[in-house]
């Protein structure tokens, strides 16, 4: 049985050192790789290794994390309101 890992993948593409969050697929015998890939691409996605890694990749000023926390309280708010 193999293992695909967000660390070696991601790490590498994006130039991320201490990648910190760790997503796993186990595959079987009989699994194809795409199969296999599209679980893992899934998995990372609903993890949300992607969305940091991009977040991450350049520095973000401080007034801009602070607009975007509040963009997404609102936001919440308006789901909650529904």
């Amino acid at each position: 049985m193999r293992i695909l890992n967000s660390i070696s993948l991601y790490a590498s593409k994006t130039g991320l050192k201490g990648v910190i969050s760790l997503s796993e697929v186990k595959i079987g015998e009989n699994d194809s790789f795409e199969t296999a890939l599209k679980r893992f691409n899934r998995k990372i996605q609903q993890d949300g290794i992607l969305a940091e890694a991009r977040r991450r990749a350049h520095f973000e000023k401080p007034s801009v994390i602070r607009k975007r926390k509040e963009a997404a309280k609102r936001r919440k708010a308006i789901r909650k309101g529904q």
